[in-house]
């Protein structure tokens, strides 16, 4: 691809307006290959050979040699590496040369599982493996054919959601896997974090719990992008010690990375062109020009909306390619999918418009050109979207298409210090009591729990049990624990991508037919009544909710904007865990309770994102534990800030609005994952302060890396606001689109005061 042709051909657009904040090009690179410490068996050998996989990179080298010696392994390499042949190599050797070997394939989605297993048939069938050797175990394999997979399969692909709730529950079905179970592979274990990780943490020690019941001790292979602290994280996940290996060897084609901001639209109030339409554009640009493309939207709504937008535009300039692009995400039913996938890895398709769904590893070709919609939340997530184009050798694009939000325009503003700085730590808690009870009733189940399993689970073992014994749900006999007759299989009730098991139903009336399901957690925020709620392109107005049955009942809709919600929150502490000295201000973190009310929603029109309306709503209260960080004002800056007859209470939540959307720059998270409160006199204690604090009951360590970094965060803040180019505040600083008191009051200067005081604070000290 001829990057520097299409980006002349962008910029001599009459919709452009600057929109290239920076270019950074991304440098072709050679191969570097190593040879094994002995050679592989001559079938295996003969097998790669013939499919061109040798000679294997210097990380295939490494990962392979490491597992023959028996250490688990974690593989952090970029994008198309060739990080399957890392396990793959392993586990067909063991199992061409030990008799009743048994690998376990863990994938973080159906659709990679089915990729994989496509990939791996055809590498190994006829010569190595029989075809019934190989299967996906998930939820859409048929009941006829699962027996024969226990029966037969030698590597059986599945997903932490089916090994925590068909396969654990089940283990003696399955124990002629768990006493012969050699390998263990999880891939793309980056995407183990927040509650999901924490989840299949505990997941994982229910696994090793059952293989030691078995006599089997498995060796784990681990492969993730590239991360920040890839060994911890795999520890952390699988509770056993690892072997990192990040010497990438791949080579890869050179790119073209580009920065894309939106233009000001509004000087006065520093608004700037929605980056949805710029999406649009962008895509249809590059689909005109026949240029295959993978556009990424943050969410299942903005999907369907840039899908819905690209389609009109093309049936505008050049109507048979409307029928050249889809959307994909979660929530299509799965043959939808796969057919998705199919039509785009076999060039059917021009261009794809995805949520993370696409983000991983599945094959879809070689695509040439990337647009990711707003800063997907983390580095290593951003150049996983990235990676999709130009996984070959040749030239491809790339942008990245700035939000209207503090941590976006700190990125366009400073590229420097995107591709310049090392990648975010991923985070788990397998430690959360919320989590880890859960699962200790999942793991009384499977096998009645006994003082031995503090070894799988970690010294919060006993503290939860007794809990559990008091509310009657275990019961001990002989120093062995029950769970209840009451209790019937619990892991059913237990979904492992949320803190919440429930969900509710969202109907369509017209047909009376289920749409969707939706977390509990998210529920209030997606199918509140008069939401418009999005569905394979077609809008639904939601009219009812019903709390007692879990139930949106929602209509069919021509409605041209769509619908934001706006809440209130309140924080009481509970316990303070931890506080440091930071000059005469004191950093604080501790266990918290919110409550969170939703009070009301925008109606925002499509295209130009201008509020059209406002509603109120009169839901109920949700009340959560969690971790949160939380600091003193100094007093100096204080002083300044009311002597200048600056808004305090303004400047304390321009502060806590700021530095919440910045503290994703330091910990693998999402804006959405942190929440804060702010006020000038807190009831617990009678001081002025900022707290943030984990949206997910019983928290997952976006705090305490806070805490732990504070004064980094604090010179992040105050580069965002200093930096602005706005007057009072806008939303590229410190205004933020969820706040429910509709972000007043607001200073930026007071924030300013604040922050220079904190942070004169922190250099004198290191001084």
């Amino acid at each position: 691809m001829d990057t520097s042709a299409f980006l002349r051909h962008l910029t001599a657009q009459p919709t452009y307006g600057g929109q290239i904040a920076h270019i950074e090009p991304i440098l072709p690179r050679d191969a570097n290959y190593a040879e094994l410490d002995k050679p592989l068996v001559k079938s295996l050998q003969d097998c790669l050979n013939e499919h061109g996989l040798l000679p294997l990179y210097t990380h295939q080298a490494e990962a392979v040699n490491n597992a023959r010696q028996g250490r688990n392994v974690v593989v952090a390499t970029s994008s198309a590496s060739g990080k399957t042949l890392c396990y793959n190599i392993p586990v067909l050797e063991a199992i061409l040369t030990e008799r009743n070997t048994y690998a376990l394939y863990l994938f973080p989605t159906k659709a990679l599982a089915q990729d994989q297993l496509r990939g791996l048939q055809e590498l190994v069938y006829p010569h190595l493996c029989k075809i019934e050797e190989l299967a996906t175990f998930d939820g859409d394999t048929p009941q006829v054919e699962r027996a024969e997979i226990r029966k037969r399969a030698r590597i059986v692909l599945t997903n932490p959601d089916m090994l925590h709730v068909g396969i654990l529950p089940n283990h003696q079905s399955w124990s002629r896997l768990f006493r012969h179970l050699r390998y263990v592979i999880i891939d793309e274990a980056h995407a183990y974090r927040g509650v999901f990780g924490s989840h299949v943490a505990c997941v994982m020690r229910r696994l090793r719990r059952l293989c030691n019941f078995y006599g089997s001790a498995p060796q784990f292979i681990c492969c993730s992008a590239t991360i920040a602290n890839p060994g911890e994280h795999a520890e952390r996940l699988v509770g056993l010690p690892f072997t990192v290996v990040d010497n990438d060897g791949s080579p890869h084609g050179g790119k073209d990375f580009v920065f894309w901001d939106p233009p000001i639209i509004d000087a006065v109030r520093s608004v700037r062109r929605s980056a949805n339409s710029e999406a649009t554009n962008l895509f249809t640009e590059l689909v005109s020009g026949n240029i295959r493309t993978l556009t990424f939207a943050r969410t299942r709504r903005l999907t369907e909306l840039i899908y819905s937008y690209s389609r009109r535009r093309l049936a505008e300039v050049n109507p048979p390619l409307t029928e050249k692009i889809k959307a994909y995400r979660a929530g299509y039913l799965p043959k939808e999918r796969r057919q998705i996938e199919q039509e785009l890895f076999s060039g059917q398709l021009l261009g794809v418009v995805a949520t993370t769904a696409l983000e991983l590893g599945i094959d879809i070709g070689d695509l040439e050109a990337t647009v990711l919609t707003g800063y997907p939340g983390s580095i290593a997530s951003t150049w996983q979207q990235a990676g999709r184009s130009g996984r070959g050798r040749d030239k491809s694009l790339s942008f990245l298409i700035g939000l209207d939000n503090p941590l976006d325009q700190y990125f366009m503003r400073h590229p420097d210090y995107f591709f310049q700085k090392s990648v975010e730590n991923a985070l788990v808690n397998p430690d959360n009591p919320y989590i880890l009870r859960a699962h200790l009733l999942c793991a009384a189940w499977e096998l009645p729990l006994s003082g031995d399993d503090e070894q799988n689970f970690g010294p919060g073992l006993n503290q939860e049990r007794e809990e559990l014994e008091q509310q009657g749900i275990l019961r001990e006999r002989k120093g062995r624990w029950y769970l209840s007759p009451a209790i019937a299989y619990p892991a059913q009730a237990i979904n492992i991508r949320s803190t919440s098991g429930e969900n509710f139903a969202v109907i369509d009336v017209s047909s009376g037919s289920l749409l969707e399901t939706v977390e509990a957690s998210v529920a209030f925020f997606q199918i509140h009544p008069g939401a418009i709620y999005l569905h394979q392109g077609e809008s639904y107005l939601v009219t009812e909710l019903d709390l007692v049955n879990r139930t949106a009942y929602a209509v069919p809709t021509n409605a041209t904007y769509y619908t934001q919600t706006k809440e209130l929150e309140d924080l009481r502490i509970i316990k303070v865990i931890r506080d440091k000295n930071c000059g005469p201000v004191k950093v604080y973190l501790g266990e918290v309770e919110v409550t969170n009310t939703v009070v009301g929603f925008k109606k925002k029109a499509q295209f130009t994102e201008e509020v059209i309306g406002e509603e109120f709503l009169d839901l109920p209260p949700q009340r959560f534990p969690t971790v949160a960080l939380w600091f003193d004002l100094p007093p100096e800056a204080v002083k300044r800030v009311l002597e200048a007859q600056l808004d305090f209470a303004g400047g304390l939540h321009a502060a806590e609005h700021a530095a919440i959307a910045i503290l994703p720059l330091f910990a693998l998270c999402d804006r959405n994952d942190i929440g804060g409160v702010s006020t000038p006199l807190h009831s617990d204690t009678g001081k002025a302060q900022i707290f943030i604090y984990d949206a997910y009951p019983g928290g997952v360590g976006i705090a305490e890396k806070g805490f732990d970094l504070v004064d980094e965060l604090w010179q992040a803040t105050l580069k965002v606001i200093t930096e602005c180019p706005c007057q009072e505040g806008c939303p590229s600083c410190i205004q933020s689109p969820k706040c429910g008191n509709n972000n007043r009051p607001l200073d930026k200067k007071a924030a300013q005061v604040l922050l220079e005081g904190l942070l004169s604070i922190v250099n004198s000290q290191e001084e």
